[in-house]
């Protein structure tokens, strides 16, 4: 598989690209410090300390070439660094944007360990590649030589994207499909615009698309096609369509108006932000402005809702979570930042009933305590006895994290096998499924993750759907000689 253009970050190693000539390089450099504060990028490049177990590599999923791309920025080699940054990741200014950097580069950089303060990994990332879109050194997707065959691939979040780029890249021909109206996923309709400005994110898609990867948006799989008709019209084909199933709460009142999915309320700020009319924000169902919010969850897609609700204008923003903050499963910088902007975090405490007749007009609440650890390790949170209380609400947020649709059943297929969790049973060594020719990545198969790990997902099932689609050309070329 050498040979094939989608696996340049396989054959680089580590190493970084040929230098360019010096003179090009400082023109590069005078040209760009004039509007970049390339200073503060250098400086925090240069703080990196060469280490000889580049523990923040290895504990990237992409396992991106960290020390050597931060040692090219600090030298002001910043299309040099932007190159081997893009060699390992098809998103680099997106990760360096959203990845929880604290729990992996920066958490494990050998600076932090000796309480320095870990370098800015993920700002000088996003720095670099900010800086190659606008100086034009962010090539276009440049399709390999026709191979004769198609892939489809079922779902534009970053597992789907990242593996229709490597395999256009290669020459085939691909064809994406989403159910929505833009491409992105989670990364256009899940992630608030303050944490991932959306032109980043269709920049990214426009540069597939004129690579000539066809889009089908607004397209749904068991309704405009069945998975049958698919696997007919490509040689192969992909289902990345993360999960998107809200996990809900057992408790008297939950069907209460005011009580809404964090889904549904990030769609809607979205669309909102896109300039689309969102009409639940004209009659302020899905709209926090002069409300008291309650946003039930500890996870990253929590810190989006209560940081979206302060934007709106909430008159009050409480987090409700179930263990302390220690145990806390999102980003500790992200629940720093919600502080900062005036949300207040109730520790230990539970949701047990939602108040109010025609509407939600409070959440009560019961204390909790950590007992014995769980089977994840984990101690287990259990209530309080005589703790309840009420807290006033007039807009309920449920975030308690996603699970897989039902989709042998949403896509007509009831051959496609799945776990107990409901994710997709693939073959991990060729990452197929149960049905021939269908493979499938990222949280469909792994559960609910990391952009970071859908990336790694749609890099690593390329290798595998390129040797299926090699072996199947083969065979069809000896079946006709055999004619």
């Amino acid at each position: 598989m050498a040979d094939t253009p989608m696996l340049k970050f396989v054959t680089m190693g580590q190493a970084y690209p040929a230098k360019r000539p010096a003179d090009a390089r400082a023109a590069d450099f005078a040209e760009i410090s004039q509007s970049f504060p390339i200073p503060d990028a250098e400086e925090q490049a240069s703080r990196c300390s060469q280490c000889g177990v580049p523990y923040c590599s290895t504990h990237c999923p992409l396992h991106n070439h960290i020390p050597d791309w931060l040692r090219l920025t600090a030298e002001g080699r910043l299309r040099e660094a932007y190159e081997l940054s893009n060699a390992t990741s098809t998103m680099p200014e997106i990760c360096g944007r959203i990845c929880p950097q604290d729990r992996l580069c920066e958490g494990n950089c050998v600076i932090e360990f000796s309480g320095h303060g870990a370098v800015t990994i993920g700002s000088v990332e996003k720095f670099i590649t900010d800086t190659a879109w606008k100086e034009g050194w962010v090539e276009p997707l440049v399709p390999g030589n026709p191979r004769g065959q198609s892939v489809g691939v079922i779902g534009a979040g970053p597992a789907g994207l990242t593996t229709a780029e490597y395999l256009r890249a290669a020459g085939y021909d691909v064809h994406v499909y989403d159910r929505h109206d833009r491409a992105g996923g989670l990364l256009t309709y899940g992630i608030p615009g303050f944490k991932l400005e959306k032109d980043v994110v269709m920049r990214r898609v426009d540069r597939l698309k004129d690579g000539g990867i066809v889009f089908h948006e607004g397209f749904e799989v068991g309704r405009d096609a069945t998975m049958e008709e698919l696997r007919q019209r490509h040689d192969a084909v992909l289902i990345a369509t993360g999960v998107y199933k809200a996990r809900d709460i057992r408790a008297p009142g939950i069907g209460a108006k005011g009580v809404i999915k964090a889904l549904d309320f990030l769609t809607a700020s979205n669309r909102a932000s896109f300039g689309d009319k969102v009409p639940e924000h004209e009659d302020g169902t899905l709209h926090a402005a002069g409300k008291h919010v309650v946003v039930i969850g500890g996870g990253d897609t929590a810190m989006d809702c209560v940081r979206t609700a302060i934007r709106q204008g909430a008159k009050s923003v409480k987090c409700l979570y179930r263990r302390d903050r220690e145990n806390m499963p999102g980003s500790q910088r992200e629940v720093a930042n919600a502080e900062e902007e005036g949300v207040e975090f109730v520790w230990l405490s539970a949701p047990i009933a939602f108040e109010g007749t025609e509407h939600v007009t409070g959440v009560k609440v019961t204390g909790m305590r950590l007992g014995q650890p769980d089977a994840s390790g984990r101690r287990a949170p259990e209530p309080d006895p005589g703790s309840e209380y009420t807290i006033e609400a007039d807009l309920v947020i449920k975030a308690l994290g996603f699970d897989p649709e039902d989709l042998p059943k949403m896509f007509g297929a009831d051959d496609l096998s799945v776990t107990r969790w409901g994710t997709l049973r693939v073959d991990h060594k060729t990452m197929m499924t149960s049905m021939d020719g269908v493979f499938a990545a990222g949280d469909i198969v792994r559960g609910a993750s990391l952009v970071v790990w859908a990336i790694r997902d749609g890099r690593d099932v390329t290798d595998h759907m390129h040797k299926y689609l090699k072996a199947k050309a083969r065979a069809k070329a000896s079946e006709r000689v055999a004619a």
